[in-house]
């Protein structure tokens, strides 16, 4: 006995399209959760801030003994706004750096936007061996008055420090 086979013909073709009727269910479902449960999530969280007492702020005074070491855009040094050849640089601020404490070695670098980055690594490498304990970098231009420099009465005045 042998048996045949036999298949049955389809009379549509499959439909390889994707049903969205479920997907929206399930989404309508998902946004009307949503949108019950967010308005009970909004609740008040109670915090506990202690009290504040207004202290006043002791003002510094102000040390004119600063180092201030500023690089023009053209490469020049300036020491305390004194400019300074670049071969007298590393000598000029050993004799300023040695009347001073270890710990009070400061030196600020304030460098232009256009000077050449080479030039500020070589400034920083001359302080290190002038014998500067701490090297710091300021990132707005310090005025005159503070450099240690007379005060000009018909400059402008400088702006206020941002908060």
């Amino acid at each position: 006995m042998s048996t045949k086979r036999k298949f049955v013909k389809a009379s549509t073709p499959p439909n390889s399209e994707i049903n969205v009727t479920p997907l929206v269910d399930v989404v309508l479902v998902l946004l009307i959760i949503f949108m019950v449960v967010t308005p009970l999530l909004e609740k008040d969280i109670e915090v506990r801030i202690p009290e504040t007492e207004d202290v006043p702020v002791e003002q510094m005074p102000q040390d004119n003994s600063q180092l201030i070491v500023k690089l023009d855009a053209d490469g020049t040094y300036s020491i305390n706004t004194e400019p300074v050849k670049k071969d007298e640089y590393v000598n000029k601020l050993k004799r300023m750096l040695a009347a001073k404490t270890k710990e009070d070695r400061i030196v600020f670098f304030v460098a232009d936007d256009k000077a050449n980055y080479g030039l500020l690594v070589a400034a920083f490498d001359g302080a290190k061996q002038a014998g500067a304990f701490v090297l710091g970098m300021a990132t707005e231009d310090i005025p005159a008055a503070a450099a240690g420099a007379p005060v000009d009465p018909n400059a402008p005045p400088a702006p206020a420090p941002a908060p």
